[in-house]
């Protein structure tokens, strides 16, 4: 039997765009795209695919559903069927089936066994008369009833050193189990025997989209002070992965579709407080950075995200890294502002859902949130404030994946600043100053020129001395502001296409460990874009020669060894908080190196589609050529400016510009 996860996995890998428009022609309308019906064979634009919330829908057949439905709609498979034929499609591999007495015990058995225990055990801890009154009684004073308590299988987790790992021991769990899932905490010296991780603290238990239990977030009461934080969650383990997943979405996931909407709140006691108000399109991240793979999770189900963060620095800093990756996603982004002093759940207290729905339907877009705190900071007040007000609203800009919002932002940016529009759209499309983060917040912060190390990873470490790490100019004078020495508009335009590439070298630039492993598999020709290539054979020979006489570090050595346009992108790629979000740079690094495999391989296979087609005749040479064709319309689509080359066999080869 095919597990919940991984029919949830398989279908969000899949492009239900791409699936369709093998059966019919689709064209983009808004965010859905639209063509004819292919299962009733109609002829006019009836047929709806919203890749987003990966769904279909026919208006005159009224035939709907997911990537799963059209298989079996359209070809006639069954259920299981289907999935395992889109799991084909998006290279994931599914165990044959075998008969019950023959299967296998489930690989994370023990671990969901485990969760599925401590989630019972803190629940039952919680409705005890005794252990569990003062629990009850901060929950009653939030207003969280016991029905809302007993939807979110909400528990409590005593002040005992060790009385759940007693209760585990005598239903015989075992302790490495439970030490794996960080439900016990290994004394600090030698034979000292593992005690409560979870102590004191009202316990939220995390859920997979499956309903399983994957870990724990634990709230402390009455005893927040420096050495005891407010809120501890699980560690990550073989089943739970903080940043793929988002508190609450399993319960939520229907309401955000139909309200097309999603709430972001920072933690589990607002999301918990929102919903017994009777607010149910909400999540919450697991105690992280929003990262890129929780932001394209909202996306699937959501049009657009109204982050309600608290309006503090914390909140702030929150909010703007959340908003950018969220536009990642081609998401419509706003914020609300709460009055000083409330949050989601004060407020809703308070005021119940409507007092939020006021604050809610005033929500402002992401780049206007910044603009009023900018304002209120007096920055446009003067022109050394307006350069650092235009400086931090450039990564809002650069993060928006909409063509037609980014051209909005930028006349928004122009208009307040009195900048021409041109200029702001250079600028977009040049690398952000170093030390520049994404919120207004840092606007009048300066960290350049310190001499302290920026980034960790590897043996790439240290900053160039004096003020080299403002500018990374390779020993010319360059100011981190100016426009000289960057690449033009039109070359950054063109980096942006290369993901992969950028990527390795991202990766490679923040952890030296995985320079062999590239260099096994990749060539500087390998890589299409000139600047990533010239960094890559830099990287490379770098790390090939090793420890240098002038004491140099390998960060430094490469900066130098670079000209001024590739310092600075490289430079760029240190200073992108992508590459400190990286929860799984193993699978990252992967699933470049091989993006830029299988490109590199159409060419390939370019020519040995030429080659066959000569030695062919009739029916099978037409065949090998519309095959051809196709070959070579996909990788235009993907980014692969192609030009005609009579010296290749293919007749094809990349063009760099």
């Amino acid at each position: 039997m095919i597990s919940d996860d991984l029919i949830e996995e398989i279908r969000s890998r899949a492009d239900l765009v791409e699936i369709v428009s093998e059966h019919t022609r689709l064209r983009r309308s808004g965010k859905t795209f639209r063509g004819p019906c292919p299962l009733h064979g109609g002829k006019g634009p009836n047929f709806s695919v919203d890749p987003t919330r990966d769904l279909f829908k026919c208006f005159v057949c009224g035939e709907g559903g997911n990537v799963y439905g059209f298989a079996m709609k359209q070809l006639g498979m069954t259920y299981p069927e289907a999935i395992r034929w889109v799991a084909g499609r998006v290279g994931i591999e599914i165990p044959e089936e075998r008969r019950w007495e023959e299967a296998e015990e489930e690989p994370f058995a023990r671990l969901y066994e485990a969760n599925a225990f401590a989630a019972e055990w803190f629940r039952e801890r919680l409705l005890d008369p005794e252990e569990g009154l003062v629990a009850r009684n901060y929950l009653d004073g939030r207003g969280i009833t016991p029905e809302v308590r007993e939807r979110f299988g909400i528990g409590w987790a005593p002040e005992s050193w060790s009385s759940f790992a007693d209760s585990a021991r005598t239903h015989g769990i075992n302790r490495d189990v439970l030490l794996q899932l960080g439900l016990l905490k290994e004394g600090k010296r030698e034979g000292d025997v593992p005690y409560d991780a979870f102590r004191g603290r009202v316990i939220f238990p995390i859920l997979s989209l499956s309903g399983k239990v994957v870990g724990f977030g634990g709230r402390v009461i009455g005893r927040v002070d420096e050495h005891v934080p407010k809120y501890l969650n699980s560690p990550e383990s073989p089943v739970y992965r903080k940043g793929e997943m988002l508190y609450g979405l399993r319960w939520s996931k229907g309401p955000i579709r139909k309200e097309k909407t999603a709430l972001v709140v920072e933690g589990y006691m607002d999301y918990v407080s929102l919903a017994a108000g009777g607010v149910e399109n909400i999540v919450a991240p697991l105690g992280t950075a929003m990262t890129a793979e929780q932001a394209e999770l909202i996306a699937r189900y959501a049009e657009r995200i109204i982050l309600l963060y608290d309006s503090d620095q914390a909140g702030l800093k929150a909010t703007f890294r959340s908003g950018d990756e969220l536009l990642r996603t081609g998401v419509e982004v706003l914020v609300a502002t709460l009055p000083e002093g409330e949050d989601p759940d004060s407020l809703i207290r308070s005021g119940g859902a409507p007092a939020l729905r006021a604050h809610l339907d005033n929500a402002v877009d992401l780049l206007d949130r910044k603009i009023g705190i900018l304002e209120k900071g007096r920055y446009f007040s003067s022109i050394a404030g307006q350069r650092r007000a235009v400086d931090s609203l450039l990564p809002t800009v650069r993060a928006t994946s909409d063509e037609v919002l980014r051209a909005l932002y930028i006349r928004r940016i122009a208009e307040r600043t009195g900048v021409a529009a041109e200029v702001i759209s250079n600028e977009v499309g040049a690398p952000p100053a170093p030390g520049s983060e994404s919120g207004p917040d840092r606007a009048g912060s300066d960290h350049r020129g310190t001499g302290e190390p920026r980034r960790q990873g590897g043996r790439w470490r240290g900053s160039a001395e004096g003020g080299r790490d403002q500018s990374f100019s390779g020993g010319q004078n360059s100011g981190a502001t100016g426009a000289r020495g960057r690449p033009s508009r039109g070359e950054r335009a063109d980096a942006v296409r290369l993901g992969p590439e950028r990527n390795v070298v991202l990766l490679l630039l923040r952890d030296e460990h995985f320079v062999e492993r590239a260099a096994s598999r990749l060539g500087p020709d390998d890589f299409r874009d000139a600047t990533w290539r010239e960094v890559y054979a830099e990287i490379l020979r770098v790390h090939a020669e090793g420890a240098r006489d002038d004491g140099a570090s390998s960060l430094e050595a490469l900066l130098r060894a670079l000209n001024e346009t590739d310092a600075l992108c490289a430079q760029e790629l240190l200073d992108d908080p992508e590459g400190e979000n990286l929860t799984h740079p193993e699978r990252f690094f992967e699933e470049n190196i091989r993006e830029i495999e299988i490109r590199n391989t159409g060419i390939t296979r370019l020519a040995e589609f030429t080659g066959e087609i000569e030695k062919s005749r009739g029916d099978e040479a037409a065949e090998l050529l519309r095959r051809k064709l196709d070959l070579r319309r996909e990788m235009e689509q993907k980014g692969e400016v192609l030009k005609m080359n009579p010296t290749r066999n293919s007749g094809w080869e990349r063009s760099d510009g």
